[in-house]
Formats: C-alpha cells, sequence, structure tokens
C-alpha cells in the first residue's frame, strides 16, 4: 500500500502524465476489483486442491504483485536496457511498462485479499465475527503504520543504495518483501478445511464456458435482503473514499508546495521526493489514528460475544462497567457515526490554506477508516456466517471437534480426506461455518465497492478536465510553463473530496436502512 498512497500518483506525474491521465490509470482499482475478487472467490469456493481452497490463491498472488511492484520500481531501467535510444517511442514505452506493472499488481493483490478475507469467515463462527474483523482492522492498521512510516524517511539516506537510487525503488522493493513475509505467514500458519465434496446448489448448476459467472450473476441478482443493504451503503461509501485514498497525500503535499514551502524546497530537483514524504508523514499520523480507533473502538461497541458470557470486573469498578455496558453503542450506530465524520471532513477540505489544516483533516479522517474498515466486513461475516451456516455442514472424520492443523499431517494427500459433507440431519458445529459461500459474497461486495470507484473515477477526471487541465507545475518540471496549470483557482483534488463528503451522506441512508431489513 505505501508505494500506492504516497507516491504512485506524484510517480506517475514526473513520467509526465497530466492528473486527468493519472486518475484513468487509477481505474485498475475498480476494474481489478469487479473482475478479479468475484472470480477468484467463485473459484475458491469449490476449489478442492489439497492445500486448501485459498491458501493456492494466495500464494500464487503473491508472487505476482512481488514481481510487478519490482516492474513498477525499476521501469525505467527496464525500458533503458531495452531501448538506449532516448526518444519519444521510449517515454511512452516507459509509461505503458509502468502503468502495466500498476493493473497487474491491481488485479493480483486482489485475488490475495479476496481469499484472505473470506479465511474469516471460514474458520470463525457467528459470534466471533465481530471479534475476528477487529483484529483484521487492527493489525491492517498495524501495517499501514509501519507502511507509512518507513515512506516518510528519507531512505537512500538511511540505507544507501543497496535496496536501489531512489526513494520509490525502495519503497517497491521494501513492499514486496513484506508482501511475500506476510502472505507467506499466513499461508504456513492458518488452518484451513480442505473441501472434497459440494453439496447440491441451485447456484452451481449451471454448466458450461461462463458457468462462474452465470453463478456470480444469479447470486448478485438474488441477494438476502440484509447482505443487499450492506452492499448499498459500502457502495455510496465508496464514491466518497475513493478520491480520499488515491488522491489525498497528493492533495496534502500540492497544499504545502502553494501555501507553506520555503523557496530552497520548492527549488529542490527532487521535488517528487519531498512531495512522498510530506504524504507519508501526513498518513504515518493518519494511520496511528486508524490504528487507536481499530484497537479501542471495537473495545466500545456491543458485541454478540457479550450475551456468551459475564462479564466480572473489579468489585472497586464493577458499577461503572456494568453501567458503561448498558450504553454501548451497537456495530450500526457507531457505522454510522463513521459516515457523519468523514462527510464533516470533507466538507472542509476545500477551505484548507495550509499544510497543516489539510493535515489535520486527513488525520482526522483515520477513525471513520477505522469503522469502515471493521464494520461492513464485520457484519457481512455474520450474515454469511448465518447463511452457509444453514445451508451446509461439516463434519471431522477424524471425530475431533477442533479444525486439524494441516501441518500435522505427514501425507497432504491423505488431507483431502480430512472433511466432507455430513449427513443433512447433522447438526452444525460451532466452530466455524463452513464457510462455502463466503468468497462469492465478499466478492459481491466487492462489485458494490468498486462499480462506485469507476463513478469516482470519471468524478476526478471530469474535475481535473475543467479545474487543472494542463500538468503539474509542482512535480512536471521538465514541461514548458505553458504546459502547467493554473494554481490561482481551487484545488482540483480537494473538489473532488467535497463530492465525496456529499456521498458519504448518501452511505449514511443507506446505513441506516440496513438496521430495518429482514
Amino acid at each position: 500500500m505505501t508505494p500506492r498512497a504516497t507516491d504512485c500518483t506524484p510517480y506517475l506525474l514526473n513520467l509526465g502524465l497530466t492528473k486527468s491521465q493519472t486518475s484513468m490509470v487509477w481505474i485498475a482499482g475498480p476494474l481489478s476489483g469487479i473482475i478479479t475478487q468475484p472470480v477468484v472467490g467463485v473459484l475458491a469456493d469449490s476449489n478442492r486442491s489439497k492445500w486448501g481452497r485459498r491458501r493456492p490463491y494466495i500464494a500464487t498472488g503473491t508472487v505476482i504483485v512481488a514481481a510487478a511492484l519490482l516492474t513498477l520500481g525499476w521501469t525505467r531501467e527496464i525500458v533503458a536496457t531495452l531501448v538506449p535510444a532516448e526518444s519519444e517511442f521510449k517515454r511512452m514505452f516507459t509509461i505503458t511498462l509502468a502503468v502495466l506493472a500498476l493493473y497487474v499488481t491491481d488485479f493480483a493483490i486482489n485475488a490475495v485479499m479476496s481469499c484472505s478475507r473470506s479465511l474469516l469467515v471460514d474458520t470463525l463462527p457467528v459470534s466471533k465475527q465481530q471479534t475476528g474483523a477487529a483484529w483484521a482492522g487492527r493489525m491492517g492498521s498495524l501495517g499501514h503504520i509501519v507502511g507509512y512510516a518507513i515512506g516518510a524517511v528519507d531512505l537512500p539516506s538511511t540505507f544507501g543504495p543497496r535496496l536501489g537510487d531512489t526513494q520509490f525503488k525502495q519503497l517497491t522493493m521494501i513492499a514486496a518483501l513484506s508482501m511475500l513475509a506476510t502472505a507467506g505467514t499466513t499461508c504456513w500458519a492458518v488452518t484451513e478445511r480442505v473441501l472434497i465434496s459440494v453439496r447440491h446448489d441451485p447456484r452451481r448448476a449451471t454448466e458450461g464456458r461462463f458457468k462462474v459467472f452465470r453463478q456470480i450473476w444469479s447470486t448478485l441478482i438474488d441477494l438476502p435482503p440484509r447482505i443487499q443493504m450492506i452492499c448499498w451503503s459500502m457502495f455510496w461509501a465508496w464514491i466518497g473514499w475513493f478520491p480520499f485514498h488515491f488522491y489525498g497525500s497528493t492533495w496534502v503535499g500540492e497544499t504545502y508546495f502553494r501555501y507553506d514551502v520555503p523557496e530552497e524546497v520548492r527549488a529542490s530537483p527532487d521535488a517528487l521526493g519531498q512531495m512522498g514524504r510530506i504524504g507519508s508523514y501526513t498518513l504515518t499520523i493518519y494511520s496511528c489514528m486508524t490504528f487507536l480507533g481499530a484497537w479501542l473502538l471495537p473495545l466500545l461497541v456491543r458485541s454478540p460475544e457479550d450475551d456468551k458470557f459475564t462479564h466480572r470486573p473489579p468489585q472497586s469498578i464493577a458499577q461503572l462497567v456494568e453501567g458503561f455496558n448498558k450504553v454501548k453503542p451497537d456495530l450500526l450506530t457507531v457505522w454510522q457515526a463513521g459516515h457523519v465524520m468523514f462527510a464533516a471532513a470533507m466538507f472542509l477540505a476545500p477551505f484548507a490554506k495550509s499544510f497543516r489544516v489539510a493535515t489535520a483533516l486527513v488525520v482526522f479522517c483515520g477513525i471513520p477508516w477505522s469503522i469502515i474498515s471493521w464494520a461492513p466486513t464485520a457484519t457481512m461475516g455474520m450474515e454469511v456466517n448465518k447463511i452457509t451456516s444453514k445451508d451446509t455442514a461439516y463434519r471431522r472424520l477424524s471425530g475431533t471437534p477442533e479444525p486439524m492443523d494441516l501441518r500435522t499431517i505427514a501425507n497432504p494427500v491423505d488431507a483431502i480426506h480430512v472433511v466432507e459433507h455430513a449427513p443433512e440431519d447433522n447438526p452444525t458445529t460451532n466452530t466455524g461455518s463452513t464457510g462455502e459461500l463466503s468468497g462469492i459474497y465478499f466478492g459481491i461486495l466487492n462489485i458494490y465497492q468498486t462499480v462506485p470507484q469507476f463513478i469516482g473515477s470519471f468524478i476526478s477526471t471530469l474535475v481535473f478536465s475543467i479545474l487543472e487541465p494542463g500538468k503539474s507545475p509542482e512535480l512536471a518540471t521538465d514541461a514548458h510553463p505553458s504546459e502547467h496549470h493554473p494554481t490561482d483557482g481551487p484545488n482540483a483534488i480537494s473538489v473532488c473530496l467535497f463530492i465525496g463528503a456529499i456521498a458519504a451522506c448518501a452511505a449514511l441512508v443507506a446505513t441506516r436502512k440496513l438496521r430495518y431489513a429482514h
């Protein structure tokens, strides 16, 4: 995430793209999400690999992501090897390869995300889904802190040229190595049940070349009402969050260069690195806020687990704790509050004329983002878990109630026979649902999150074309001044953020309706 959030947009601008062109490049995100996650979700749901349903996709996708990130970091060197002479063709080839590397990264990372998210639903019972999603959010926020903090450091001065001779190269190298390490740990440590049979489901009945897409479509048009409401809430929310994630750090950097930058910094030949460090500094603080929210907010929200056991706090604070537990908000209430906070901050974006104000607004959004990263996933996990636990049951041939760790099996081929469907009258155990359709439901949720990104990308392109049609004066220093866009009007990115605030209000309305859906 670090290279994209803090440096990829400035990197593309440095290659000579305009802002409207970069907004079209970032259509890779929604395009990959709308295709990869549902398709991989369906395939993984019925995957009978001896290594499990999700891990083969996680491992393969991770290797592809690492290779694409390194290609992105060393694009100029790769092109220079193939086309030594300077020419317009070489420049266009460099841009094309960089954009292609971004697209490959997006498609592969979506496969990894889809399967990783489904593991939670596969392995946790309904009462644990909210807690599991909270822990996923906590670990994600911790990763953001580490990533943004690394991006804020002057890496070439710290590590020398060992990982690359520029800030961006070293970021892509660190991101690739981190991806391999964390995904590898997940594949090694996860306890995953192996599917050997699939109970008949009408959604699986279609055959032929387009079976997967027919299954996605049949599920999409017949979603359970509550899952449908979750999807619509995320649809509007992502119209709002799209410009924040893709242009937020660039907006802070531009605000700094336009209103606060000293002249000696403005004249620096490494404006790209300086803007990247400014963005990383802001996002490091933002990720700290997200981290605090991810750790503390779940403790302040009523959970299904609260009904499973009685809390026994020390006598000295028992009355206080019991009183607080009675007024704990539920997850939907906190989710709605997140929409309100984000909308309030982004309505102020066009009025930010200081680097510090812009930073404060971005940092404040760490709280609603920690909610958005947790609440929809937890709610969807609970709903999918309830549905699949009604439709499907698994039993263990070993006779043990706990999931078997595949690492303890001497012959991996024997693992194929670990799990099979239970008879129709066999009750579902509480060790976790099968999550048989978790992949497709989360894939469809991702469709509702990625379609609005197409809309957000179109809106951004339109706004940039009207307000800032030229090249960036802060970054495209090689361009003729006549090619630069003006800087005396409103910042185009801040206008996109303002439009996102309006979308967040629509998301609030959709989330309120979820409370009454059945």
